[in-house]
């Protein structure tokens, strides 16, 4: 086997290290990569935001954060040497004094920890910052250094395919596309690697991965909870920006794309890409077809929240692919907030058997196959297929065949945060989305939001349902059904 890649010592630099998402996954993120010895220990980390923490403060936040969130527990050791390489400054992105400071840190910690220049940027900030981090970071010279640069940025990527644009020439204007690495946190989770190993390792699965043995293919995003204390932010977003656009579109990549010539991050993101433009775009009479949107009753009651808002708290898509290996075979796609359970999966089912040799009474159970490729809660891969129950009569029914992850290879993997921070750091970009990656999947959402945006109202539908009756209809008129759960 070959041995993993370390990268360089670097210094990581946050952005919004006061943030939610800094405490829950980036740091702890980065101490279990320094627990485990993927990173070198001189890897350090200085972190900013406008909170006026000391430097004491912020490493004790850290140390709570990782009592609270972290997958490896913090030793005495373990902390002592992270702790060793800890930084902070605060101060107001907008002035450039911030970035002078950053500046002088940054030259300090490279000659105490031997980083070398190297420089890991994270912006984990609000979206409408990473423009103008990126511009002072190049004005005040602070990419002026002998070691390699890289960027991380955070979604959503843009509102729009214009703002996304734009972005997009705003950050190259400074940094060039290989050093930019737009993460999206679902793609570090094992199942969703797992299933290009699942398709293009297994002989068994390429040759009926077609329109020839699918009948159609449904992906879920549910969340059981609402949007806690991000009214104001949901409210400008909405369910079709904040899952549609990037994690339902990634994971419908993974499954449409073909083979890849080779296992690199070009030759993968290439086929993703030629998937997202072989999807059909909707004209606007035909977005009430292919999509509705829901919001669960009490939505405007919560904090942020405008008391008439119409913003959608539920999306539900119907895609058409325009190529050999999927035509007419629809694609599902569905995200909500305060549903049922919370569950991500991918169910691939296939076509019926074209002609049933067994008496209707004996097959009543008997449903078509399916591939589940479950990613949250339980990660894991299922088949279902008929088998006769045992007995003197032709009884057949429906059974799984299961593949769980805990069960096989045990609990304690790495997050995904973990395998995403390690890849930034070694310059790997296989698990991050390209410019003509975002840009394509902002086409296929932008005429469904242009065509809410002129009137109308998202359905209502109960807390701890499974979305609005409009998204069962969007089925039923084809003949279809939701898998409502995962059971």
């Amino acid at each position: 086997m070959t041995a993993r890649r370390r990268p360089d010592p670097c210094v990581v630099v946050i952005f919004g290290a006061s943030g939610d998402l800094a405490s829950k996954k980036l740091l702890p993120a980065l101490h279990n990569l320094q627990v485990e010895g993927l990173i070198p220990t001189e890897t350090a980390l200085l972190g900013t935001s406008r909170t006026e923490f000391t430097h004491d403060q912020f490493a004790k936040d850290t140390r709570n954060d990782l009592d609270e969130h972290s997958r490896i527990a913090p030793t005495v050791d373990s902390w002592k040497n992270f702790a060793s390489d800890i930084f902070y400054i605060p101060g107001d992105i907008n002035d450039p004094e911030l970035f002078r400071q950053i500046k002088t840190k940054l030259e300090e910690v490279d000659e105490a920890c031997g980083t070398g220049g190297n420089r890991l940027w994270y912006l984990s900030t609000h979206p409408k910052l990473f423009a103008p981090v990126v511009e002072q970071l190049g004005k005040n010279g602070l990419l002026d250094t002998a070691g390699w640069h890289r960027l991380v940025v955070e979604k959503p990527f843009g509102h729009d395919l214009d703002s996304a644009k734009d972005l997009n020439t705003s950050l190259l204007q400074t940094f060039s596309e290989d050093q930019i690495f737009r993460i999206d946190h679902y793609l570090g989770k094992e199942t969703v690697q797992n299933l290009l190993v699942f398709r293009f390792a297994n002989a068994i699965f390429e040759p009926i991965w077609n329109r020839r043995y699918i009948d159609s293919v449904q992906i879920t995003f549910s969340e059981d909870f609402g949007i806690g204390t991000r009214g104001d932010f949901y409210e400008g977003t909405g369910a079709l920006r904040d899952v549609g656009q990037n994690h339902l579109l990634q994971l419908f990549t993974l499954v449409a794309m073909e083979p890849p010539v080779a296992w690199d991050a070009n030759a993968i993101r290439d086929k993703k890409v030629e998937a997202l433009r072989a999807v059909r775009r909707p004209t606007p009479d035909q977005c009430g077809d292919i999509a509705v949107r829901g919001q669960y009753k009490g939505y405007r009651d919560e904090e942020g929240v405008d008391g008439t808002s119409s913003t959608e708290t539920y999306v539900a898509m119907k895609l058409q692919v325009d190529n050999w290996r999927w035509a007419d075979v629809p694609f599902y796609l569905r995200t909500g907030k305060r549903m049922k359970e919370t569950l991500t999966e991918i169910a691939i089912q296939f076509q019926s058997v074209p002609h049933l040799l067994f008496a209707k009474t004996a097959v009543e159970e008997l449903e078509p196959n399916v591939l589940v490729i479950r990613i949250k809660p339980d990660e894991g891969i299922s088949l279902t297929f008929g088998t006769k129950v045992p007995g003197p009569e032709v009884e057949v029914r429906t059974v799984d065949m299961e593949f769980d992850y805990e069960s096989d290879f045990g609990s304690g993997s790495a997050e995904a945060y973990e395998r995403l921070l390690l890849d930034c750091m070694l310059g790997d970009a296989t698990l991050f989305t390209r410019s003509d990656e975002i840009e394509e999947a902002w086409e296929i959402v932008d005429p469904i939001s242009a065509h809410w945006s002129e009137g109308g109202r998202p359905g209502f539908y109960e807390p701890g349902s499974w979305g609005p009756k409009s998204a069962d209809e969007l089925l039923t008129g084809d003949g279809r059904s939701w898998r409502n759960g995962s059971s």
